[in-house]
């Protein structure tokens, strides 16, 4: 009877192992590497559509409060420029070198 057992769980044991392996070997097949080229196309371009959706959405929301700062008679010049730029477009100034250092 412990045969029987052992034999049953070896038979699982490899038909699960066989099924993985040849799961694997299937994606280095040619139709396996071109459906992964695919979905992985489609992720791409996923990806940049999400980019440009969100990118559609700043430039909608920036260009209404241009005009409304327009309508309330704001001049552009007096609007905030962290709104436009963020810390992206600040430039450190140079800090100089400490004491007793050899620069």
């Amino acid at each position: 009877m412990k045969r029987l057992l052992w034999l049953g769980a070896g038979l699982a044991i490899g038909a699960l192992v066989v099924r993985a392996v040849s799961k694997k070997a299937q994606s280095y097949t040619p139709r396996g590497m071109a459906a992964a080229a695919t979905e992985s196309g489609r992720n791409l371009v996923d990806s940049v559509r999400g980019f440009l959706d969100d990118a559609r959405d700043g430039m909608h929301e920036r260009e209404q409060e241009l005009r409304a700062s327009f309508t309330d008679g704001v001049a552009i010049d007096d609007l905030d420029d962290d709104d436009v730029t963020g810390d992206f477009g600040a430039v450190p100034t140079p800090q100089p070198p400490p004491e007793g250092s050899t620069r």
